[in-house]
C-alpha cells in the first residue's frame, strides 16, 4: 500500500478529469486545478457528466459510491492551494513545452518537499521536464488512456534521476485507484500505448490530407477489415481534436499538415471532438 492520500491534478480536460475522478472514485481526496474560474465550472460539469457515466457503465457505481467520488472532489482555481498538501501532483497540462515549464517552475515553489511530481505527457519525455521540477528525484511520468474507467492502464515512466523508491510508490498507488499499473523500464517516447496508436492515427491522416479517402471509409475499411470497435477518426474525436492537433503539430511534414486541416476545418469552427458534440462526426447531445 502506498502512502499516497492527497492527490492534485493540474488540467481538467478531457484525460485531467477522468484521472481526478479515478482517484476521487477510489476514496481520494482529490483536488483538481485550472487556470481560472470559467474553466473551473466546466470541469464542474464534466464531472458531473462522468458521475452519470461511471453509473450507467461501472458496476456498483450507482449504488452511491459515483455521487461519494463527487464529494471527494475539490476544484481550485488557485495553484498554492491546489498543492498546499498534494502527496502526488498529476500534470495533464496542454502538450507544450513551454506551458510545462512554466507549470513546474511554479510548482517547484509551492509543493511542499513530500510531494511526487507525475506528467501524463503523451509525446513528451519526462527528461525533457526534469530541469524544471527542482525535485528530479521524485519525478516522472504516469501516463493514462482515454476511458480511463475502462481502459485502465497506468503506464509509469521514471527518468536516470528518479528514485527507486519513488516508482515503486507510484506503481502502488496505479493500482489502488484502479488501474493496471505497468512500469517501463527506460524512457520511450510515446511510452507503450502511444507507441503503437499515434503512427497508426498518423497514417489515417495521411491518408486524409492526402486525399485518398474520407474519414467514415477510412474508418469502416479498418473496423470491417478488423474488427476493432472504433476507426482512428472516431479515436481522434474521443481524444479530443485539441489534443491531435498538438501532437501533429510538432510531428513531421504531413502531420504538420494534418494539423493544419483539423485547426482550418474543425478546431477554428469550435469542433474539438466528442467534448464538444462534434469533430469528424457528429454525436447526439446527452
Amino acid at each position: 500500500m502506498s502512502d499516497i492520500r492527497t492527490v492534485t491534478v493540474l488540467g481538467t480536460g478531457v484525460l485531467g478529469s477522468q484521472i481526478a475522478y479515478q482517484a476521487a472514485y477510489s476514496g481520494f481526496a482529490v483536488t483538481a486545478y485550472d487556470i481560472n474560474d470559467a474553466a473551473i465550472e466546466a470541469a464542474a460539469k464534466r464531472f458531473a457528466g462522468l458521475a452519470e457515466t461511471y453509473k450507467a457503465e461501472v458496476a456498483g457505481a450507482a449504488d452511491e459510491k459515483a455521487d461519494a467520488a463527487l464529494r471527494n472532489l475539490t476544484l481550485s482555481s488557485n495553484l498554492a492551494e491546489a498543492v498546499a498538501d498534494a502527496d502526488i501532483v498529476i500534470e495533464a497540462v496542454p502538450e507544450n513545452l513551454e506551458i510545462k515549464r512554466d507549470t513546474y517552475a511554479k510548482l517547484a515553489e509551492l509543493a511542499p518537499a513530500k510531494t511526487i511530481f507525475a506528467t501524463n505527457s503523451s509525446t513528451l519525455l519526462p527528461s525533457d521536464m526534469v530541469g524544471f521540477t527542482g525535485r528530479p528525484e521524485r519525478f516522472l511520468a504516469m501516463h493514462f488512456a482515454n476511458r480511463i474507467w475502462v481502459h485502465n492502464i497506468a503506464e509509469v515512466m521514471g527518468t536516470p534521476a528518479t528514485d527507486p523508491a519513488v516508482v515503486q510508490t507510484v506503481l502502488e498507488f496505479g493500482a489502488e485507484i484502479g488501474m493496471v499499473p505497468v512500469e517501463i523500464k527506460k524512457e520511450k517516447a510515446g511510452y507503450l500505448l502511444n507507441s503503437l496508436l499515434v503512427p497508426f492515427l498518423s497514417a489515417a491522416g495521411e491518408l486524409l490530407v492526402d486525399g485518398i479517402a474520407e474519414p467514415v471509409d477510412i474508418d469502416n475499411t479498418w473496423r470491417i477489415s478488423t474488427g476493432a470497435p472504433m476507426g482512428p477518426f472516431q479515436i481522434y474525436d474521443m481524444v479530443g481534436l485539441t489534443t491531435a492537433y498538438n501532437v501533429s503539430a510538432n510531428g513531421g511534414p504531413k502531420q504538420r499538415e494534418f494539423a493544419a486541416l483539423i485547426k482550418e476545418r474543425y478546431i477554428d469552427q469550435g469542433k474539438l471532438g466528442m467534448s464538444t458534440g462534434e469533430g469528424f462526426y457528429t454525436y447526439p447531445a446527452k
